[in-house]
């Protein structure tokens, strides 16, 4: 083996047994502080284990994020986010380099938090989290629970943050202000982050200043980009609220399924009347992201089914 961990403790590092055998690729991911970087500069003998040993074979190189990509002769190859910071030409060369050090037997260590990149240049994956070793084996699947993971750490802190109204544009006669906007995931909590496929709200609340006979209440979501994904309102919907008076306050609750591939997005919300004059509006009022477990491409998220019927020569 080129590169053995024996019972390491570096703190946040506990325990950590592992081995990477010659000619391989692996690649290292763990969000920060999970001691992902504090493995490789183990093998790199930039620090020395509290516990346990690190057994190296051969010359080893490191490289780290502002290193100059040298490509000598090593035995072992490490790597610390060193492609990130480079266009795609250079990329295009490090990983040829890459290749021709698996196949003349070296081993190569890459610490990176490009999916894509792990994906397609690593034999196996490595996820270190909070200290331990999570999972190791086949790229795809280390990185789909490691995307499960990602999804549920982006959604605890959607749930504890607060949307705050920040419109782009502001505009209206005043009969009515829009006093806030909300994101709702399934139970009905507020967050700023939805899951891909889950039954979600948008609480628009509106308090009238003056009377107001027959009023609408719509919503439009747009990409970061400002492209249109979907918008309602109401009136479309078939929901009369008039007449409302002076002081009266609405809330009023869109619930829909969010078929939304993962990104951001921002949502506008209005109140004005059926002819189109508005009493308040917000354009690109608050923003909030979409999370899910695997990328999808796109805007809205299908959840194809496959079917393959195979056919002899």
């Amino acid at each position: 083996m080129a590169v053995v961990f024996r019972e390491v403790c570096f703190p946040p590092l506990d325990n950590v047994s592992i081995s990477a055998p010659d000619g391989a690729v692996i690649g290292i991911l763990g969000e920060d502080g999970s001691g992902a970087a504090s493995l490789l500069r183990l093998a790199a003998r930039t620090y020395k284990p509290v516990h346990g040993d690190v057994e190296i074979s051969g010359i080893s190189q490191f490289i780290g994020p502002t290193d100059p990509l040298e490509w000598s002769f090593a035995n072992v190859l490490l790597l610390e986010h060193a492609l990130a910071l480079h266009d795609a030409v250079i990329r295009a060369q490090a990983m040829t380099a890459i290749e021709r050090f698996r196949r003349r037997g070296s081993t190569v260590l890459i610490l990176s938090h490009e999916e894509n990149l792990l994906r397609e240049l690593c034999d196996e994956l490595w996820w270190i989290h909070e200290g331990r070793l999570a999972a190791r084996g086949n790229p795809a699947v280390v990185l789909r629970e490691y995307g499960r993971h990602i999804a549920r750490r982006i959604r605890i802190w959607g749930e504890q943050t607060h949307s705050v109204l920040a419109p782009s544009l502001r505009r209206g006669d005043g009969r009515a202000e829009i006093l806030s906007l909300e994101t709702l995931d399934a139970g009905g909590q507020p967050t700023m982050v939805w899951e891909s496929g889950e039954t979600v709200g948008v609480r628009v609340t509106v308090r009238f200043r003056q009377p107001v006979a027959d009023p609408v209440i719509g919503i439009m979501i747009r990409t970061r980009i400002g492209f249109e994904v979907y918008g309602t309102n109401t009136e479309l919907e078939q929901i009369c609220l008039g007449p409302c008076a002076a002081g009266e306050i609405l809330s009023v609750l869109f619930s829909f399924s969010c078929a939304l591939c993962p990104q951001e997005y921002t949502l506008t919300a209005a109140s004005h009347d059926p002819d189109g004059v508005w009493h308040d509006w917000l354009e690109d009022a608050i923003a909030f992201s979409v999370t899910d477990s695997r990328y999808t491409a796109g805007v809205a998220n299908l959840r194809a089914t496959v079917t393959v019927e195979r056919h002899g020569p």
